[in-house]
């Protein structure tokens, strides 16, 4: 019984550039009439999102915005949208945008079938209905929260981060559109491309993964290594934005299979306590945690060295494996990543309290290739904090 695994997942993707004009038809499929439209501010006066009013406009569906939206987003904030869409009886729920959009719509949708608070059901399996469908947009190459199970929120008057985490939650449609990532600034580019790879390879080297997962995941780290550079500093050629992409996507399904490990569990304080963005908190720790990690799993970082087209020659497996680190590192300074603890501001003397919290974003942490303790958190924190 312990050889079964069961994979779940978004319902339907659509892929391809200017697939965005789908948008308005999908809603006709899901029989959908009043949609909420969750996007946020900036976005909401952009190119972008005309693109997503005209798509709707033409499919005469009628829309409600809700763009109240912020970065690392209180659960409050889905509480609120839901009043919205229960007032207006909406039966679909859109989120277009990064990750925090994408999850606070996802955890709208299950709000108005579930009585109670986001926060009631932030941990695993709380969610006990299912909810009316949503329809995800991506405008960045980064969360794979398109494709997961996991809305993330920020509890910032207990100073904690979780997640609703809910087969629930999966999508009903994912459309993808590669353009709608063209003009995205290189730095966010960089970040957000570095969580797809923190997804990617955390997923690939959990104990959790499977032989179904860690296909998906490795192809994903290939993927995003060979067009991160790229995507970064020549953000108008489309192909490296494809790439991306799907790179993304990929290494978001590989998440929802198998699951992330430390790097979540210490970018998580990070984020609560000193509202750090996502993507750089896992993009800065990466490294350091790959350096700590690559003993538990040699073949495995051995495949993920050779994927990132690291010659072996005379090396041996370990050497080998240790240059999954080094090379990730390289990615992280070309791409002009914050790589230090100092560099964020974050005073030294907090690195006790982040290991301290780190250990009790507990599935990550026991999901990590090589066991993980307050010291080691501790011992790598210190290592990132002045690089």
């Amino acid at each position: 019984m312990n050889n079964i695994k069961t994979i779940e997942g978004v319902k339907k993707t659509i892929f391809g550039s200017g697939s965005i004009m789908e948008l308005g038809n999908e809603c006709k499929k899901l029989e959908a009439s009043k949609v909420l439209l969750v996007i946020d501010q900036t976005l909401s006066k952009t190119a972008i999102a005309e693109r997503v009013k005209e798509s709707l406009k033409s499919a005469r569906i009628r829309s409600y915005i809700f763009s109240d939206v912020t970065p690392e987003p209180d659960p409050k904030i889905a509480d609120l949208a839901t009043e919205l869409a229960l007032k207006e009886k909406v039966q679909c729920v859109i989120g277009v945008g990064g990750g925090s959009t994408m999850d606070i719509a996802k955890a709208i949708a299950v709000l108005v079938k579930n009585e109670g608070k986001a926060v009631d059901y932030i941990g695993l399996n709380k969610v006990k209905k299912q909810g009316i469908p949503t329809i995800m947009v991506p405008t960045t190459a980064g969360t794979g929260s398109e494709s997961t199970f996991t809305a993330v929120f920020t509890q910032r008057d207990t100073k904690k981060k979780g997640g609703i985490n809910s087969p629930y939650l999966y999508p009903h449609t994912a459309i993808l559109d590669p353009e709608l990532t063209i003009d995205l600034p290189p730095m966010v580019t960089a970040y957000t491309g570095m969580d797809a790879l923190t997804h990617a390879i955390e997923s690939y080297t959990s104990i959790k993964a499977h032989f179904m997962s860690e296909i998906v995941s490795l192809r994903a780290i290939e993927i995003i290594m060979d067009n991160l550079r790229g995507a970064v500093f020549d953000g108008k050629n489309l192909k490296y934005r494809e790439n991306m992409m799907m790179g993304s996507y990929l290494a978001g399904m590989g998440l929802a299979m198998a699951g992330v490990g430390a790097v979540h569990a210490m970018a998580y304080p990070m984020g609560a306590i000193f509202d750090v963005p996502h993507g750089i908190g896992n993009g800065l720790l990466l490294p350091y945690v790959l350096e700590y990690n690559y003993p538990g799993n040699i073949d495995k970082f051995c495949n993920m060295a050779m994927c990132m087209d690291q010659e072996m020659g005379e090396l041996s497996g370990r050497e080998y494996a240790s240059l999954v680190a080094d090379t990730v590192f390289e990615l992280a300074q070309d791409i002009d990543v914050p790589m230090t603890l100092k560099e964020l501001n974050i005073p030294e003397d907090s690195i006790p309290e982040m290991a301290k919290a780190a250990m009790q974003v507990a599935v990550p942490i026991a999901n990590n290739p090589r066991p993980m303790t307050e010291e080691a958190a501790m011992e790598i924190y210190k290592n990132a904090y002045e690089g």
